[in-house]
């Protein structure tokens, strides 16, 4: 069995999303929509760099200081393939840092925004397999808005710089938010890439809210658990609007959707659903017992979910 140890995330400071209109080639008109209809207001930019973010966020993860020998794999998971030139290595530059030198590492994009819950079922798999109940993996989730295409979904969503690291854990006993389900569903030939096609993206659009929300019922139907057991979903933090209508095709009330984040930090790639999960637990939205389920939509096009008990 799957479960998370501990999440922390790394929130910097945040513009008004009027401020970026001329970096996001907005008119008056589209503002004003991201702005009123959308629900959006500010997003998270940071001056630190990639590798500096990354080391601030894992060493807010209190469970992760002095067992760093436990820890077996460190994985990013990211949605931009690309973040910088080669021979450069942010991840095992932040590896050296936290002295997590002896890990294996490796960087996972398949599913683009989705590819942080891939991640974390993919090392909870990796654990299971060594056989060592204790042994850890670290996670790292987050990205720079470095170029256009990386600061925005034209239309949908404005991107973030915020980001988020999660410890996991394989094996039935143990603290930890347990994972009870797992669905996740690609339509699309255009898989693991950003880019997509107008047809690809028309198909993606028509269908995106009633492809998410059965995602959502495979994912609780593998955990065994009923929607009306759903205490919180965590979503990505792409828009207001958006999950009012995916809200409505999976059946759930609103109030049950966390969206506090969307205005604060806008949508951080892979990160949203951790920085949702840090930010609900802060506000004492979770309780022990309770049942959420963390969601992601990739851009190619994946659809995915998680279902955990806290």
């Amino acid at each position: 069995m799957t479960a998370i140890v501990s999440v922390s995330s790394h929130l910097p400071e945040t513009v008004p999303l009027a401020s970026l209109r001329s970096e996001l080639r907005l008119t008056d008109i589209g503002l004003r929509k991201l702005l009123k209809f959308y629900g959006l207001r500010n997003v998270c930019r940071s001056a630190e760099s990639e590798v500096d973010s990354l080391v601030a966020v894992a060493g807010k993860l209190a469970p992760l200081s002095g067992v760093e020998d436990r820890v077996r794999y460190v994985v990013r998971a990211k949605t931009m393939p690309i973040s910088h030139v080669y021979p450069d290595d942010s991840l095992r530059q932040v590896c050296d840092v936290l002295g997590l030198s002896h890990a294996t590492s490796f960087t996972v994009t398949d599913h683009a925004c989705a590819s942080g819950l891939l991640a974390v079922d993919m090392c909870g798999m990796l654990l299971a397999a060594d056989g060592d109940p204790g042994a850890l993996a670290l996670v790292l989730l987050g990205e720079k808005a470095f170029t256009y295409i990386a600061r925005t979904i034209a239309d949908i969503a404005v991107m973030g710089e915020g980001f988020a690291a999660v410890l996991v854990r394989a094996g039935a006993e143990g603290d930890g938010d347990r994972l009870l389900g797992y669905a996740t569903r690609t339509h699309s030939d255009a898989a693991g890439s950003v880019a997509m096609t107008p047809a690809q993206a028309k198909e993606f659009r028509l269908t995106y809210h009633e492809t998410l929300a059965e995602v959502v019922h495979a994912a609780l139907g593998v955990a065994g658990v009923a929607l009306t057991d759903v205490d919180l979903l965590l979503p990505h933090n792409v828009n207001t609007v958006s999950w009012r209508r995916t809200a409505e095709a999976i059946g759930l009330p609103h109030e049950r959707v966390f969206l506090d984040n969307v205005k604060v930090s806008g949508h951080c790639f892979c990160a949203d659903p951790f920085l949702n999960y840090r930010t609900a637990i802060d506000l004492g939205r979770l309780g022990a017992g309770d049942r959420y389920v963390m969601v992601s939509v990739g851009l190619g096009a994946t659809f995915s979910a998680m279902v955990f008990q806290h």
